[in-house]
């Protein structure tokens, strides 16, 4: 993109458009919406009450009733869709719980699916890293690394799972080679091919996902970094994660963390022929919570701001823990 010409004598011309603001708002050109925003959710087998997140204040880990009450909720705001993730009592090496029909996630499902039905978009996420002993999105080989395909059959049992459950949308996080095509054959062989597909593409490895382990209770010990995305490799390498997913089948693709790799936003909105997702990740919900709370910011124009700025990128979706508040905020 080339600058363009400069008048020969100074103007005033752009500045007068920003002079108040109803002129702003006239001419703005990226407008956030409540229906843009998805509310990632956390559900904890085992509770009564709902359990404050430390270190993601306003966020908790719900028991089964708050969550229907807060889905609720966050629809009748005007919020687009929710994002469900679960949290077991129990975890074992193959992640047994993802698929089980009566496990946290999937009775989370099926009752919020019986409350909204399709008035809201319900998501879930399609990995096993909340459901192992050992933390990994996958299941482990003799040696202790991540058996990739292996860990597609898991997937695709978790697939059937979240589908008869009711979910809408599922969301492949894991980022292992294929998860989505494997996903999609599953699917659409037991009959479920309304069932879409949300595939994170790409997933960084990324110092960001801190608050997210407790929010889940995460076993993980050391990394992801063998199979997640390398902040250092260029935007084409991402691209090229984009590319595959969608030739295997994805609806909607997403990039994750999403204000570190707002570049990589752009990249792919320019180029990809699906919708294009962004996840306001924990730490990024955090850090600004963390200076809003030391009176280093103001909280309410930092949140929308960043929002904005993801949308400006090129995301038409952005899954953020402050979408509830924000769907106020814009009504």
């Amino acid at each position: 993109m080339s600058l363009p010409e400069l008048p020969a004598f100074p103007t005033t011309r752009l500045r007068r458009l920003r002079r108040t603001a109803a002129l702003r708002r006239l001419v703005s050109e990226v407008t956030l919406r409540p229906s843009d925003l998805v509310l990632p959710m956390f559900v904890r087998e085992g509770l009564g009450e709902p359990v404050p997140i430390a270190s993601m204040p306003g966020v908790v880990q719900h028991s089964q009733e708050s969550l229907l009450k807060a889905a609720v909720d966050a629809v009748e705001r005007g919020v687009g869709g929710l994002m469900i993730f679960g949290v077991p009592t129990e975890k074992d090496a193959r992640g047994s719980g993802a698929d089980d029909p009566d496990g946290v996630l999937n009775l989370a499902l099926r009752r919020l699916y019986a409350e909204l039905g399709d008035e809201t978009v319900l998501m879930a996420d399609l990995c096993l890293d909340e459901f192992t002993d050992h933390g990994h999105c996958g299941v482990l080989d003799e040696r202790g690394a991540v058996d990739n395909d292996a860990t597609l059959y898991r997937y695709e049992a978790m697939a059937l799972a979240q589908a008869q459950a009711g979910a809408h949308l599922l969301g492949t996080s894991g980022m292992m080679d294929g998860q989505v095509g494997a996903v999609r054959q599953a699917l659409d062989s037991a009959g479920y091919i309304d069932t879409g597909i949300l595939a994170y593409a790409p997933k960084y490895a990324s110092g960001f996902y801190g608050p997210f382990r407790e929010a889940v209770n995460s076993s993980l010990q050391g990394d992801r970094a063998s199979y997640q995305q390398d902040a250092s490799r260029s935007v084409a390498d991402a691209l090229a994660e984009v590319a595959l997913d969608i030739a295997e089948g994805a609806d909607i693709v997403m990039v994750k963390p999403a204000l570190p790799y707002l570049d990589v936003v752009r990249a792919v909105a320019d180029v990809a022929p699906v919708p294009v997702a962004a996840y306001q990740i924990s730490g990024e919900y955090a850090m600004v919570e963390a200076a809003a709370e030391r009176g280093w910011l103001d909280r309410e124009r930092v949140v929308l701001e960043t929002l904005t700025s993801i949308k400006r990128a090129g995301a038409s979706i952005v899954l953020t823990y402050w979408a509830a508040e924000v769907a106020n905020l814009l009504a």
